[in-house]
């Protein structure tokens, strides 16, 4: 294996899919490993991105799982450290976030490094160190009510202060507008007034390509996804067709659903009205009885697949699903749908399917994983963050997309079979 030049370790699996699909649209080619690889790579590639699914689970134990994927990434020759987090900077009060930088930091004996969740493609912007979901405040979008980690608070130097023994400070619009000499200007600004991370505003991906040349002598870079475009070139690679490109698909074709994003609840009923066949698991059968809830969607699956996509899915409205939470446990409730769907998906590839979409980060985690599934080449985007994948699991060969909960447009699932087509 020849060394690889950008090691990546990203805290959920979509989101490793979202950083290794626009490092693949900037020109270089990558591979997603499910957790820490065990064993060589299955291609040479430029990067390698590592999915840890770390980004609930508790502090100290994200650290340690990220500490070991540092030392892979190493150890393969990377070149530079790329921690990558949500769009909307999930997280809680103690981490991981923070914790996380500040290991990895430590880690690399890095004084200094950024953190900026921008994406401007998928609607995720920063000014003024204030994280934006669309036109609104990060505290009053959708995320305000995310079941695992709420997000309350916009500032981002705050969230991010709450979760460091260092300093934060921020980088704000007018050194990025400024380009490359300005951003580095500013940098050396805040270390010299102790400042050890430094939030970035971005509301552009102009913002993003002036900011990416800045970031090139830095031993770690933190952020979203959206810095990602920016720093193939610094490698000297530029966008090409063949650092996309995959086998030809083939086989059944299915959706497994577990976000409860307003994306997906929107995603989901684009393809029931569009007169896709759908079934929905109900969380409170599943505590009764899961397999007989699971062998029944399977059922419906194996007899309408020959016909188009099967949609199974748990999706369901805040309040619904605050209400289930009441009766089984936030953790309880979670755990028990990603295991059934996790089930589903086991039983859809034994049926034949081939082509397979995942909504949700917690939920592509317990798929992927229940399938066996170690290494995927990223391939051609669907929408920004989303893009197709090919990998290996215990039943052969397939092509994966797994999509953030908040990702993608109403008419998702029908488009991406389209476009594999």
């Amino acid at each position: 294996m020849k060394p690889i030049q950008l090691g990546c370790i990203a805290d959920d699996f979509t989101g490793a899919t979202d950083l290794a699909n626009n490092l693949v649209r900037a020109g270089m080619r990558v591979l997603q490993t499910i957790g820490v690889p065990e064993g060589p790579l299955d291609v040479d590639v430029d990067a390698v991105v590592v999915a840890l699914k770390s980004r609930t689970i508790p502090a100290a134990d994200a650290v340690a799982q990220s500490l070991v994927a540092l030392r892979w990434l190493q150890a393969a020759g990377s070149r530079q450290i790329y921690f990558k987090y949500c769009s909307t900077f999930d997280s809680t009060p103690q981490g991981n976030i923070g914790p996380v930088t500040e290991a990895l930091m430590d880690a690399l004996g890095c004084d200094f490094t950024i953190a900026t969740p921008a994406f401007p493609d998928n609607g995720r912007t920063v000014f003024k160190g204030h994280l934006f979901v669309g036109d609104v405040l990060l505290s009053d979008s959708g995320m305000k009510d995310h079941p695992l980690t709420p997000m309350r608070d916009a500032n981002l130097v705050r969230v991010l202060q709450a979760q460091c023994r260092r300093r934060v400070g921020l980088i704000d619009h007018r050194a990025v507008a400024a380009g490359q000499c300005a951003i580095r200007a500013r940098i050396d600004e805040l270390k010299a007034q102790g400042v050890a991370i430094a939030i970035v505003d971005a509301v552009s991906n102009d913002d993003l390509l002036r900011l990416g040349p800045a970031l090139a002598d830095l031993p770690l870079v933190t952020a979203g996804s959206g810095v990602a475009i920016a720093l193939p070139g610094n490698f000297g690679l530029q966008p090409s067709a063949q650092a996309s490109a995959l086998p030809p698909a083939s086989g059944l074709r299915a959706i497994v659903s577990g976000s409860c994003s307003q994306a997906t609840n929107a995603q989901v009923a684009h393809f029931i009205a569009g007169g896709g066949v759908a079934h929905v698991l109900d969380p409170l059968r599943l505590a009764r009885d899961r397999a007989g809830a699971v062998a029944e969607a399977l059922a419906l699956a194996e007899a309408q697949l020959p016909s188009g996509p099967v949609l199974i899915y748990s999706t369901a409205e805040p309040m619904a699903v605050a209400a289930v939470q009441a009766q089984l446990g936030t953790e309880g409730a979670g755990a028990l749908v990603e295991q059934a769907l996790a089930e589903v998906a086991q039983g859809l590839l034994r049926l034949g399917v081939r082509q397979l979409v995942v909504a949700g980060g917690e939920t592509s985690g317990a798929v992927v994983q229940a399938l066996g599934v170690r290494q995927m080449q990223i391939g051609p985007q669907i929408d920004p963050g989303v893009p197709w994948c090919h990998a290996f699991g215990n039943d052969g060969p397939l092509h994966l997309a797994l999509k953030s909960g908040n990702f993608g447009s109403d008419d998702f699932f029908t488009k991406a079979f389209a476009q594999l087509a």
